[in-house]
C-alpha cells in the first residue's frame, strides 16, 4: 500500500476514529454515524476513500444490513528527524517467515511457557463389567477434552504474552535505533559542514567499508547516481575521511 495515500487517508480525524471503531468488532453506517457524531452522508463517503484504498471492505448479513470491517492488517512507519523524513507501509510477514534467518542482527527468543502437563487420565484402579468400564471411558474422554481445551487457551494466553512483550521490546529498540543514528549522523555533519546530507555521506562510507572501493562498486551498493557518487566520495576526500589509491576508494588514515 502507497504510504502518502495512506498518511492522506490518516490525516482526517474521523477516518481515524472509524478505523478505531472497525478495529474492534464490525459496524453498519448508523452505528458509526452515532459514534461520530456525523450525519449518515458523510460516514458513507468515509467509508468510500477507506474502502478505494484497500483498509476496510464489507459484507451484507441475513437482514440485508450492510457491515463494514478493516480488511487486513497494515503498518505504517513514519521517520521525521533532522537527517531525513521517510515513510514505509507493509503488510504483515508469514508466521513462517525465517525471522532469524532474515535478521541476523536480532536474538529473539521466544518460547512459549508450558501449558501444563494434564497428567494420565488412565483408570488404573480395578475394572467392573463391560457397562462401568463404558461409563468410566465416557466420563474420561470428557475430562480429557476439556483438559485439552484449557490446555489450548492456556497455550494462547503465553503466546500472546510473549508476544506482546517482544512488540514492547522492538519498539523501544526501534527509538533506540533512532537516537544511535542521529548521534551517528550528527557527528558526520561535525567533518562535512551542516548542510551536508549526512545520511548520503553515511551510506558512502559504509559502501567504501562494504566493498571493494572502486567506483562501480560503491554506485551500486547505495543506488545512486554514479556523478552523484562521484562528488560524494571527493567530499570526503577533501575532509580527509576518505583516500583513493590505484582507482579505489579507502578510510583515510
Amino acid at each position: 500500500m502507497d504510504s502518502a495515500v495512506l498518511l492522506d487517508l490518516l490525516g482526517n480525524e474521523n477516518r481515524r476514529r472509524i478505523l478505531r471503531l472497525l478495529s474492534h468488532k464490525p459496524c453498519y453506517v448508523t452505528e458509526i454515524s452515532e459514534y461520530l457524531g456525523v450525519s449518515p452522508k458523510a460516514v458513507i463517503d468515509h467509508l468510500r476513500k477507506l474502502e478505494d484504498a484497500g483498509l476496510i471492505e464489507s459484507h451484507t448479513d441475513d437482514r440485508r444490513r450492510k457491515y463494514f470491517h478493516i480488511a487486513r492488517d497494515v503498518r505504517l512507519e513514519v521517520n521525521v528527524s533532522r537527517h531525513g523524513f521517510g515513510t514505509k507501509s507493509a503488510y504483515p510477514a508469514n508466521p513462517s517467515l525465517d525471522i532469524q534467518g532474515r535478521c541476523p542482527h536480532m536474538h529473539i527468543d521466544l518460547e512459549l511457557r508450558s501449558a501444563g502437563d494434564n497428567g494420565d487420565n488412565e483408570d488404573n484402579g480395578e475394572s467392573g463389567g463391560d457397562n462401568d468400564r463404558d461409563g468410566d471411558a465416557t466420563t474420561g474422554d470428557g475430562d480429557r477434552g476439556g483438559d485439552d481445551s484449557r490446555g489450548d487457551l492456556a497455550q494462547l494466553a503465553a503466546e500472546f504474552d510473549e508476544l506482546q512483550d517482544l512488540e514492547n521490546e522492538l519498539s523501544l529498540a526501534q527509538r533506540w535505533v533512532h537516537g544511535r543514528m542521529s548521534e551517528l549522523l550528527d557527528r558526520v555533519n561535525d567533518r562535512l559542514g551542516v548542510d551536508a546530507d549526512s545520511r548520503f555521506y553515511a551510506k558512502l562510507l559504509a559502501a567504501v567499508t562494504s566493498t571493494d572501493g572502486s567506483h562501480r562498486a560503491v554506485v551500486e551498493e547505495v543506488d545512486a547516481d554514479p556523478q552523484a557518487v562521484e562528488d560524494g566520495l571527493q567530499r570526503l576526500a577533501d575532509a580527509d575521511l576518505l583516500a583513493r589509491e590505484s582507482g579505489r576508494w579507502r578510510l583515510a588514515g
